[in-house]
């Protein structure tokens, strides 16, 4: 495909007269193709797409176009301007996809330049098999001719590089996967289109083919046709809601069934189509492609026929684009326009997927099996080997392997031929496979087995080698509850789960820790010093080489993305020009360099290689080398910035596609966090991320030895991370075994490694022992389920003990309530009991805990060390407890206590307690008892004392305590190595009692073994000392916050977390964009490990917002983060920067915090060298420091608040008397209260100046915020309504340049001059006679057909020079040039409420924003809104021109729908349903409406489309709202659009209130400027220091008798360069409350808006539908001759009893035939007969209309527009059998195929295949022609060939409705016989029925076939008679003489 993409010419010579109408042809290979004309233009624009098919013949070197530009002429032939010869040899070589040609010079015929240029795109695309750049196979896109559609349908579509700049690659590789990732990832709505045009060459004779269509479970059928080439033109909807990517995989099917055969066989041919497919096409769209049919069971068959169709695909946003529905005869031809390339035969793909083998398949339990074993007393949660089998799924097919019982690691080597959610947080196991895929032939067998060469080749990539992973855990922060003690365990595959068995017992676990409050709002884990490691050996395939390739390229582009963000970054803030040429120069440098520094590594000599890894390295290397040369071409031409943004964009995404890496058999490193007993949280990191490389430093993993920072997430998360279970920051390695020393470079700190156990006891009498442990061991691992003995200890292979074991206390896991805490509060509760009614006295254990275990009473608690008291002793009252704090219960036995508690004391109650409460604050900078313990070892033996069996320990022992344990702990020292690489050899359980495995205790334990894992060293990082950094977070503000509360606003503040610290700002009260201006400073964060790593990769900052409630739990707002900026010499004088950060809720966006951070390294311990400490606000508040906070500016916001729209009503109340609040950085003005929303909605003095200090950068500029407050009764002023503004750059402005837009609107303006009468004088007798001539040849649809380009439709009016009207393709105040219509005010949406709703309250306004002197003295800048209009309302008149509706949704299950009109404004509705039409679901309605209205009260004037139904309710298909307040107000001059020209009669009479010279006046007037003078007559008009020739504008133009004045018309034509709004037909999109999102199909429509106060406005246009003429189409039969001789008579002879039928498709009721010529014995018949058809023709349109109901039950007719065929066949007439059918012709009435003259010239070489473009003098129209006689060829299809038939002599002659009374005719020879009178034919006498005709049957059958026969029977019989009557006559007397001479002598005598 080779596109030319025409956009513009500048400097074409002018014409003598005028200005030209220029045209471009391009000609390619004697194929020529033209753009539109522009009318009037020396520098036209164009933008249009010319594309040539090459019919799969590639360019060559030689190859060119010829561009000719022209002036295009109405009459005659187009001249030429100048022409330019582009060849086509760069595009040929494919060293470019695309060919910008710029500023191309053009020459005159003699070769001269003429000053003129000309500037396009050409695109190419190679046909499917020609040889091409190696990096054009990067794409994966299907070759061939694919999407593009017609001319004009798709604007740019389809054009490689149309918007390509210099040092741009080919795109093609980013094209089909760009437009996906835009889609999110959750079911939403699409709709799906798909037209069925027609049919051609579908196979059999006689047919009735029916499509159907069947898309995602839902089939769609059209309506059954005839013939072998069938015209459908229907369109089908399927409304889908699912996820996008399961969307792409579904199919589009069609079927084509022919209806009149058994089902068995009724299917003709299929044809597929993958929805993905038509996405990812141009527009999403396939616009009227042949499409190939086959047959589904047998693609080798070849070709079924061909059908026409047009596909779309359209997704929320999307506008589908515009089909034109006329004849397309140019690219009617099959192979030219074909979907797929007419080369690519249709062929079976098999895909083979060898399964050779799985492992690490899960043990799982065996459902009812398992539960007969328990109730047989089996073991309980026993878990048995799998019988796995493998099931494979392709395009809809599955196939499965044998089934492999037992088995964790089955081998199934089998080969399966298939012809053509969410993430998980475990290991399953691995399967060995290899795809391929074969063309051609068949699979004998679905399911084989693999043949053994095969599996020995297989066998090399099976060769497994050692890794080595090692993760350091420095901090585990942000946990939300403290709870039981925490562990996280690493594990790849399964190593290193301690739930699987069937690996060794790894180090894969960390120490349990018990979190401790960080003093603010989250907890932590206290590792100190001593951070947790894990180690894990690991066996797996080498694949480095692969992982190595990805590493480099995410390299690649995690660079290019850093470097890209910065530059963004830099763009939106505005930075100078040097600056970002600065950063752009930067990163076009990094990544040359980096592509040409870093080489994917070389595959020669690597193990496990395959063919992928080849092709792979291939695409890789050529990608590649496109961006480096894309990159040397951007950095030698580029110019802008910002337009280089998109390119660099796609370089970023082409390197993102080819970081995938699709043999990555290595699985992800598994993080869990285990709370107790219960994985709790997981994250997977993917292993090729912290792996590795010794190619090169950048091959190695993004954070391979390097701190990362990873979010845990909880498995299944239904709030979608909407609470953090953990944050931690893990270092982590994985290499090879052999490179393990690598891992010492990495490593920081000391490895240490532990041996430990626990010894336990238990309280029995008083006495501590292990009588009383229960189910626990002697000694034990922590969880005291796995029992173990020092004895059984045994150090790892390559370890060896160092020291004895010593009694080591954990410190991690003994929990005092205080820790972390500022303040605290000791609580004790106070006991006592009574008999039932007696008198109440201390229980036994008068002081407890809330559980009721015994503890020291109030006056033995003493305050601990570092903490004093704030009160003292006092009950808490803030209960459900009596006035004295108690609470009472009864004691139920066996319990000694009560279980519920009330706050009312009864007589039965025997039990009461009450608690006792004293509040102590931590003393600043005083050491605490928690903080000593961590060096004082607690109890002397190290003993932990717990009252109950579980996780909470403490260290002194309590009264309540009967449980107590300590740790053993025993070193490790390597034996033979040296660094921290010698970890990767602890492998293996230590100290596991196995002697008692075969009892029950030995069972239990090996259950406990497998539920808690092994016990396995514990190894540790101690690093010997830490830094100390200063943090300060700068929260300036936030903004689009969402809304929590019922008021639409929230009460934001943030909690700042980093590591184990954590602060909250203050609350901002009523707000989504809160501006708290406050300084976080942590003063002493300790951190452990190298400063410089810190720095290259810091921890991140972590703000959560929320949203402060009275009543209940905060809500959260969202989650943001920022890297801080760290300082390892606090001298530096960078400051950071205010960066706005995204807020993420639930994963989706949630507004945008501005905040930065600085980490500041303490090199002197004190904080003399730290920054000043940030100015105050309050005691404890900090503000942002001066340079880092904004630079702010005193700036004036002007507000014009116009008004309130269609407010809701609140509280079940309506909103009566509202006003308007804006605020801004603060500050705040309040409108005055509206009286009467009913009556005027408008404020009354709606301007309004704020004068507030905003930051002079923009991006750092705070939101305006409307709220609307209503004032109520009884002083109650809630917020009805609320939005924000998050940008005011649209509204700055320089307040000392007049700005047109806030005057008011020309029309306003008049408004206010009072009434007055428009008078236009007309000649009465003259207009009606002009009137009279033209009614019947122009209308106003001939206009709207000539501004559509349909010029076949509107001859007659183009050639008389009227006007014409602009067609918009969207709707008017979506057209760029008018701004929305919103110049004068602008619309703001109002959200109320808790959730951001669709709530339609706008209020109405604008605002103008503008800087202040910053000296008092200078006087400040004139106001900007002024001469506003008078804001009282307008009494209008309205009409609307509802012109066509467009695809509309079908509503009625025949797939149509019935629509009508309903309009709506105000509380006036009008519903047009008594005109509904039916069965279309493209109406042409052609009605006017003409309303009055108040505005502003009526402004919304809504349009709606309904769908009539006779006994259910009509459905609304959708609707369209138009804001005509904006349209009235709207300087643009929306109200009533400019004509072309000032008419005062004919089709096109002016329509508006004021004549043009007025409204040029008045439109002076309010720009400031003089007013206009007309001199000369009126054909000269000063204006705007211009002088205007009438002359100028009407050069070119015809005059015509309709024309009014001259000073009119140079009026209009001057003020059609004021840039107003023109005359126009606008295409607005309907929606329904259905599918909100998508578009149920478009109206063409027009409003015209008229005060009441300027007097009556002109006539209104009359736009009723054309109404179809009748047509006579009378076709006579002459002679047929050859036809086929189908019979054989009685007599031998071959005939045919011939007859000719004919009928005009659409028409089948009126079918018609001739009478029967019997007994064709030579093929010719002959017979004079006339057949008559009559039909609807809309010769606009060239389609015949018909009328008819589709079944008899229909209440109304359907009406279709069919094209004019006919249809004419030759039959053989039988009596007693059906008619065999001999053959037949189809004859396009608009394209007629030129008869022969002579039968002998009559072959079939006169019908064309359809496969090949016809020649341009085939064809003639019969419209044209009138009549035509001669003869045409009949065949028939027989084994897929065309045979002749027959030949038949007709004249085919059209006649209308007059010519057909003035020359009437009859059917056959009926009367009237005339015009031409036919005479009975001259058939021969043979031509006769045998049945009717005896006496002829004998003569011309009989006698004829046996005349000899006869003749030879009588003479025979004559001779025997003779002979007899001789004897008999012989006398008896002479029978003795001898006959003989008795004869002779009766002779003789």
């Amino acid at each position: 495909m080779l596109r030319v993409a025409v956009e513009s010419a500048a400097g074409l010579p002018k014409k003598k007269l005028g200005s030209p109408d220029p045209i471009t042809s391009v000609v390619f290979k004697d194929e020529k193709k033209k753009t539109k004309s522009i009318s009037n233009e020396v520098n036209p624009v164009w933008n249009e797409t010319l594309e040539f098919d090459l019919k799969g013949v590639p360019l060559d070197s030689s190859s060119y176009i010829d561009v000719f530009v022209k002036d295009y002429e109405t009459l005659g032939k187009d001249k030429l301007i100048g022409s330019a010869k582009v060849s086509l040899k760069d595009l040929a070589s494919s060293q470019v996809k695309s060919l910008p040609v710029k500023n191309l010079a053009l020459v005159d015929e003699n070769g001269k330049n003429i000053g003129g240029t000309i500037s396009m795109i050409i695109g190419y695309e190679p046909p499917a098999g020609a040889m091409t750049n190696p990096q054009d196979q990067q794409d994966g896109s299907m070759a061939g001719n694919t999407a593009g559609g017609e001319e004009g349908d798709i604007t740019d579509a389809g054009v490689p590089g149309a918007d390509t700049s210099p040092g741009e690659p080919g795109q093609k590789l980013r094209s089909r996967t760009r437009k996906r990732h835009n889609l999110a990832n959750k079911p939403q709505d699409f709709q799906i289109r798909v037209r069925v045009i027609e049919g051609r060459q579908l196979p059999g004779n006689n047919i009735k083919p029916v499509v159907k269509v069947h898309v995602c479970g839902d089939t769609h059928r059209t309506r059954i046709r005839k013939g072998n080439n069938p015209y459908f033109d229907e369109m089908f909807f399927f409304n889908i809601n699912m996820l996008p990517s399961e969307l792409f995989d579904e199919v589009i099917s069609f079927r084509v069934y022919n209806s009149s055969s058994f089902r068995s066989d009724c299917l003709m041919g299929e044809f597929k189509l993958d929805i993905g497919y038509i996405y990812d096409e141009p527009a999403h769209c396939i616009m009227k492609k042949w499409v190939l049919l086959s047959d589904p069971d047998d693609s080798s068959s070849g070709a079924k026929g061909y059908i026409k169709v047009s596909m779309f695909v359209v997704g929320t946003g999307d506008e589908p684009p515009m089909e034109r529905k006329e004849e397309d005869s140019d690219k009617d031809d099959v192979e030219s326009n074909l979907l797929l390339p007419a080369g690519i035969a249709l062929r079976w793909v098999t895909l083979k997927l060898k399964v050779f083998r799985a492992e690490d398949l899960p043990q799982m339990d065996d459902s009812i099996t398992q539960s007969l074993k328990e109730a047989f007393g089996g073991q309980e949660n026993k878990k048995n080997l799998v019988d796995p089998f493998v099931e494979a799924w392709f395009a809809g097919k599955k196939l499965c392997t044998k089934i492999i019982e037992k088995n964790a690691n089955p081998e199934w080597n089998q080969q399966l031929n298939l012809q053509v959610k969410g993430e998980g947080a475990a290991y399953r196991g691995r399967i060995l496979v290899e795809l391929s895929t074969k063309l051609d032939g068949k699979a004998d067998t679905s399911v084989e087995e693999i043949s053994s060469d095969d599996i020995l080749v297989v066998q090399k990539y099976q060769r497994r080698r050692k890794y080595c992973l090692c993760a350091v855990f420095h901090s585990a922060t942000m946990i939300q509850e403290p709870g039981e003690p925490i562990q996280f365990e690493v594990s790849i595959g399964n190593y290193g789960n301690k739930m699987d068995l069937t690996c060794k017992p790894l180090a894969s676990t960390t120490q349990y820790t018990c979190a401790v409050f960080d003093g603010n709002n989250y907890y932590y884990l206290p590792w100190g010093d001593t951070k947790p490691v894990i180690s894990i050996t690991s066996f797996w395939e080498d694949i480095n080489h692969r992982l190595d390739s990805l590493n480099i390229i995410l390299f690649i582009s995690n660079r290019l993305q850093t470097n890209l963000n910065m530059l963004k970054s830099a763009v939106l803030s505005k930075a100078t020009d040097a600056r970002l040429v600065e950063i752009w120069l930067k990163l076009i440098n990094q990544l040359m360099e980096d592509i040409s520094s870093i080489k994917i590594p070389d595959l020669e000599g690597k193990p496990n290689l395959t063919t992928l890894d080849i092709q792979i390295k291939k695409l890789r290397d050529s990608a590649l080398k496109s961006i480096m040369e894309g990159a040397k071409r951007l950095f030698e031409e580029a110019t802008d910035v910002n337009n280089s943004l998109s390119i660099i964009e796609g370089w970023l995404d082409k390197l993102k596609q080819l970081a995938e890496e699709p043999q990555n058999s290595m699985p992800d490193v598994i993080i869990w966090m285990l709370r107790g007993e219960k994985r709790v949280a997981y994250t997977r990191i993917p292993a090729y991320q912290v792996l590795h490389s010794s190619y090169c430093e950048q091959a190695c993993g993004q954070y391979c030895g390097k701190t990362q920072t990873v979010f845990m997430q909880y498995p299944m998360d239904i709030k979608k991370g909407l609470k953090i279970p953990v944050q931690i920051r893990v270092n982590m390695w994985l290499g090879l075994a052999t490179e393990e020393k690598k891992f010492n470079h990495y490593a920081e700190g000391m490895f240490n490694v532990f041996a430990e156990l626990y010894e336990n006891q238990a309280q029995v009498l008083g006495k501590w022992g292990t009588t009383g442990l229960l189910n626990r061991s002697k000694f034990s691992d922590v969880t005291g389920k796995v029992k173990l003995k020092q004895e059984y200890f045994m150090p790892p292979v390559g370890w060896e003990w160092e020291g004895d074991w010593c009694v080591d206390p954990e410190k991690n896991l003994l929990t005092e309530a205080d820790a972390g805490h500022t303040e605290f509060v000791d609580e004790v509760y106070e006991n006592e009991t009574r008999f039932p009614g007696g008198e109440w006295k201390l229980a036994a254990e008068p002081y407890t805990d809330v559980n009721g275990e015994k503890i020291q009473g109030p006056t033995q608690i003493e305050c601990p060390d570092g903490w004093k008291w704030e009160d003292n002793w006092t009950f808490d009252g803030n209960r459900a407890v009596d006035e004295k704090g108690w609470e009472y219960g009864v004691t139920i036995p066996p319990d000694d206590k009560p279980k519920s508690w009330v706050a009312a004391e009864k007589m039965y109650h025997v039990h009461r307690r009450r608690r006792m409460i004293r509040p102590r604050k931590r003393i600043p900078g005083v050491k605490t008892a928690t903080d000593a313990s961590k060096k004082d070892i607690g109890d002397a033996e190290g003993w932990e004392y717990t009252s109950l069996i579980g996780w909470k320990f403490h260290k002194q022992q309590r009264s309540s305590d009967t449980f107590r344990r300590r740790r053993w702990r025993r070193k490790m020292a390597p034996a033979d190595r040296v660094g921290a690489s010698a970890i990767f050899k602890l492998e293996g359980a230590l100290g596991v009692d196995m002697e008692s495995k075969g009892d029950e205790k030995g069972t239990k334990m090996e259950a406990s073994v497998k539920q808690f894992g092994a016990n396995t060293p514990t190894v540790s990082c101690t690093f010997d000392r830490s830094n100390a950094y200063h943090l300060r977070v700068y929260v300036y503000q936030a903004r689009n916050l969402i809304a929590l509360d019922k008021d639409s606003f929230s009460d934001p503040y943030v909690h700042v977390s980093f590591l184990h610290h954590s602060q909250t700002t203050e609350t901002i009260k009523c707000t989504l964009n809160p501006t708290w201006d406050q300084t976080l400073i942590f003063k002493n964060v300790e951190i452990y490990g190298d400063p410089q790593s810190l720095a290259q990769n810091p921890p991140r900052v972590v703000m959560e917002i929320f949203d402060s409630d009275q009543v209940g739990k905060d809500e959260m707002l969202g989650r943001s983060t920022c890297v801080p900026l760290v300082k390892l010499n606090p001298g530096m004088d960078e400051s950071p920067k205010l960066l706005w950060e995204p807020v993420m809720h639930k994963n989706a966006p949630a507004g945008e915090v501005l905040v930065a951070a600085e980490l500041i390294l303490k090199t002197k311990g004190n904080d003399t060298e730290l920054p000043l400490a940030p100015p105050k606000r309050g005691e404890k508040l900090y503000m942002v420091p001066q340079g880092v906070r904004p630079v702010v500016q005193l700036t004036a916001i002007e507000v014009l608040a116009w008004g309130l729209r269609n407010m809701k009503t609140y509280q079940l109340a309506p909103v009566t008397s509202p006003s308007l609040v804006v605020e801004c950085g603060g500050e705040r003005v309040q409108t005055a209260v509206i009286k009467n929303m009913k009556k005027c909605p408008n404020f009354q003095g709606n301007v309004l100046l704020l004068k507030v200090l905003l930051p002079k950068e923009e991006m750092y500029a705070p939101p305006i915020v409307l709220k609307v407050i209503d004032h109520r009764p009884f002083g109650r002023k809630p917020v009805v309504g609320q939005c924000t503004i998050c940008t005011l750059e649209e509204f700055r402005c320089d307040p000392y340049v007049t700005v047109a837009e806030v005057a008011m609107s020309s029309k306003v303006s008049l408004m206010a001059a009072g009434p007055r009468d428009l008078h236009v004088n007309i000649d009465d007798g003259r207009q009606q006679l002009l009137e009279a001539q033209e009614k019947e040849t122009v209308d106003w649809w001939s206009k709207f057909y000539a501004s559509v380009g349909e010029s076949e439709k509107c001859r007659p009016y183009l050639d008389k020079g009227y006007d014409k009207l602009e067609v918009y393709k969207n709707e008017l105040e979506n057209v760029k040039e008018f701004m929305g219509l919103t110049d004068f005010c602008k619309t703001f949406k109002l959200q109320r409420g808790k959730n951001e709703s669709d709530d339609d309250d706008p209020a109405v306004g604008s605002f103008k924003v503008y800087p202040l002197p910053d000296d008092p003295g200078v006087a400040p800048p004139p106001r900007q809104f002024r001469e506003l209009p008078n804001s009282v309302s307008q009494e209008c008149v309205v009409r609307i021109y509802v012109v066509q509706a467009i695809d509309l949704q079908p509503k009625d299950n025949n797939g149509k729908c019935d629509p009508y009109i309903k309009i709506s404004l105000g509380k006036k509705s009008v519903d047009d349903r008594d005109n509904y039409i039916p069965y279309t679901l493209n109406p042409v309605f052609g009605r006017m409406f003409e309303m009055t209205c108040f505005l502003p009260q009526d402004k919304d004037l809504k349009i709606a489309v309904y769908d009539f139904d006779l006994l259910s309710r009509d459905e609304k298909v959708g609707e369209t709202v138009i804001d005509l307040e904006n349209r009235f107000l709207s300087h643009f001059g929306s109200y009533c659009g400019l004509a072309q020209t000032y008419c005062i009669s004919g089709p096109n009479q002016w329509r508006d209130q004021y004549k043009p010279s007025q409204i040029l006046e008045r439109h002076a007037r309010l720009k400031g400027m003089s007013p206009p003078r007309s001199e000369d007559n009126g054909n000269t008009l000063s204006f705007g220091g211009r002088l205007y020739c009438l002359s100028d504008f009407e050069a070119s133009q015809k005059i015509h008798e309709h024309l009014g004045p001259p000073s009119e018309r140079i009026a209009l034509h001057v003020l059609r360069t004021q840039g107003l709004v023109s005359e126009h037909v606008e295409t607005r999109t309907l929606y329904s409350s259905f599918q909100p999102t998508l578009p149920q199909g478009e109206l063409q429509m027009w409003v015209d808006i008229f005060p009441k106060s300027l007097g009556p406005p002109g006539p209104p246009f009359d736009i009723s539908p054309r109404k179809a003429k009748k047509n006579f189409l009378r076709v006579i039969v002459w002679n047929t001759t050859d036809v086929v001789l189908d019979e054989t008579s009685i007599t031998g002879e071959n005939m045919s009893d011939v007859y000719v039928k004919g009928w005009m498709p659409g028409m089948e009721e009126n079918k018609q035939k001739t009478d029967v010529h019997y007994r064709s014995l030579d093929g010719d018949g002959n017979f004079n007969w006339r057949f008559v058809f009559g039909f609807e023709y809309l010769p606009a349109e060239q389609l015949c209309l018909v009328s008819k109901k589709e079944h008899f039950w229909n209440l109304d007719k359907s009406e279709f527009r069919i094209p004019p065929k006919l249809i004419v066949q030759i039959w053989d007439n039988d009596k007693f059998s059906l008619d065999d059918y001999l053959g037949a012709i189809e004859l396009d009435l608009h394209h007629l195929i030129n008869p022969s003259k002579t039968p002998e010239k009559c072959d079939l070489r006169m019908v064309p295949d359809g496969t090949t473009h016809p020649k341009s003098d085939q064809f003639k129209s019969l419209f044209d022609q009138k009549s035509v006689r001669g003869w045409w060829p009949c065949y028939m299809d027989k084994d897929g060939k065309r045979e002749l038939g027959g030949k038949v002599e007709m004249t085919l002659e059209i006649v209308n409705e007059k010519e057909a009374d003035e020359r009437p005719a009859g059917k056959g020879r009926d009367e009237p016989n005339m015009n031409p009178k036919l005479d009975p034919p001259k058939r021969p006498e043979t031509s006769f029925f045998w049945f009717s005709n005896p006496c002829k049957t004998c003569k011309f059958i009989v006698w004829r076939r046996f005349k000899w026969l006869f003749i030879g029977l009588i003479v025979l019989i004559l001779v025997l008679l003779f002979i007899g009557i001789l004897l008999y006559s012989l006398p008896v007397r002479m029978h003795f003489i001898n006959p003989f001479t008795k004869l002779m002598f009766r002779l003789f005598t």
